[in-house]
């Protein structure tokens, strides 16, 4: 067997096999013999069937398997031996196939189209410039967080007649469609030109009113209409909606009760410690929205600003031929980029595991998935409850639902992408900018992808 690479281009090549009949005839006349040896023929005992029957009646299938099989090792085998940095998979040369004739050819020959990338540096020093926005804990957010525990936690009654204050369940359906579904308003969400046809509402009572004008926040619309956030963005039109109930919640006395139903029994015991408390939580919560975004900015700057050479043309062209027959001219005129871009970040996370000798074992895995588990069933001393059991329980969640190890590869992934960003973060400049929260949303809606 002979096989070489025509590197046709830095970024494009062909992978060409040359098989000879030596190469794969003895392979042949062992799955030959095994057909039979296995096989149940009538008029013949089993184990006893010629050999020449079996490659009249299997010999092509036998013939074709084989040859495919050595084919398809001796391309990654080459790929892996010569440490070729391939994207995707080899593309054999289908229009080279079709002429074999495996009914005489003794000699074959094969071609796979290969998309290289060439060696390439990733900056990881100081020089290197990111700005994280830490979001400021302000005094309106703190005040919008205790109303809401206040209401979250108040006493709910069912007036006959809607407030200002009060919550509508309804039915809701646009008009000129008989199509209802189930709804949920909260009057103080709407604008407040459009409450007054809100208030005064009792059962039974429809209102009809154009979305676009009485909500301008997108969760808003989307728990309105039930629909997710992209749609509601662009949801506009009448719709009317029918109130079957409407709630109010009287706000809950600040006192040690409410102390003792948010954060437990007395975990805090005064109203400074309890604001404390809140501020915490909440300045927790920030930190990982912070760093969720900050992952981003980080993502958006080694897309842009590290230099490598992409088989556009091999990609667009494995796009095709791997994604039956969804993936048209306009789907990747439309996603390329990102594709490409996604592709990219892939490659530069992978430079810097293989530069910084970042690996995860198997045993961070499982201590990972232990602290998910105990998260879920509420601390450590449900493992100290379960004893040796709660291996098994780990070992269950790690192999997933259908037991091929999806969790055990997302955790693995997670883990591997969170060293990453460790390393990366530990070597550049992370310049800090306090925001509030409002432009907080902004920055983090310019980065969606």
């Amino acid at each position: 067997m002979n096989i070489t690479l025509d590197k046709q281009s830095a970024t494009d090549g062909l992978i060409k096999i040359q098989l000879k009949e030596s190469d794969y005839q003895p392979k042949v006349e062992e799955k030959v013999r095994d057909y039979a040896r296995k096989a149940t023929i009538k008029g013949f005992r089993q184990g006893h069937v010629p050999a020449g029957v079996i490659r009249k009646m299997y010999g092509k299938g036998i013939l074709v398997e084989e040859v495919n099989h050595i084919i398809s090792h001796s391309v990654s085998d080459y790929i892996r031996d010569n440490k070729l940095r391939v994207l995707g998979d080899p593309l054999p040369n289908e229009e080279k196939a079709r002429t074999i004739d495996w009914d005489f050819q003794k000699d074959f020959e094969f071609e796979f189209q290969i998309g290289l990338v060439e060696d390439f540096a990733v900056d990881l020093s100081n020089k290197v410039k990111v700005t994280s926005h830490p979001i400021e804990v302000d005094q309106k957010v703190m005040d919008e967080t205790l109303e809401d525990i206040k209401r979250r936690y108040g006493k709910r009654t069912s007036p006959e007649i809607s407030e200002a204050s009060d919550n509508l369940f309804g039915e809701i359906n646009k008009v000129g469609s008989e199509e209802k579904q189930g709804s949920y308003l909260r009057i103080e969400q709407i604008e407040k030109s459009q409450q007054k046809k809100f208030i005064g509402l009792k059962k039974d009572n429809t209102v009809e009113f154009e979305v676009e004008k009485i909500l301008k926040d997108t969760q808003a619309v989307s728990q309105l209409l039930n629909i997710n956030e992209e749609e509601a963005k662009k949801a506009t039109g009448n719709f009317v909606f029918k109130v079957t109930s409407v709630t109010r919640i009287e706000p809950v006395q600040i006192n040690q009760e409410l102390f003792d139903q948010v954060f437990g029994k007395d975990v805090v015991t005064t109203e400074e410690a309890f604001m404390s408390k809140i501020k915490e939580t909440i300045s927790g919560n920030y930190d990982r929205e912070t760093q969720h975004l900050l992952d981003h900015e980080l993502q958006h700057y080694y897309v842009d600003h590290t230099k490598i050479n992409m088989p556009e043309g091999f990609l667009k062209n494995w796009l095709r031929a791997t994604g039956g027959g969804q993936v048209t001219d306009e789907v990747l005129e439309k996603e390329f980029t990102s594709y490409r871009d996604s592709i990219k970040w892939d490659l530069v996370k992978n430079k810097i595991a293989e530069e910084k000798g970042i690996k995860v074992e198997e045993a961070d895995v499982r201590e990972k998935a232990k602290q998910v588990i105990l998260e879920q069933f509420g601390g450590p001393g449900i493992a100290e409850q379960l004893g040796d059991k709660f291996e098994g329980i780990v070992s269950n969640y790690l192999a997933g639902k259908d037991g091929k190890g999806e969790n055990y590869m997302r955790t693995y992934n997670q883990l591997r992408h969170d060293k990453i960003m460790g390393v990366i973060k530990e070597n550049i400049t992370i310049q800090e900018k306090k925001v509030g929260l409002e432009e907080f949303k902004k920055i983090a809606e310019s980065h969606r992808h």
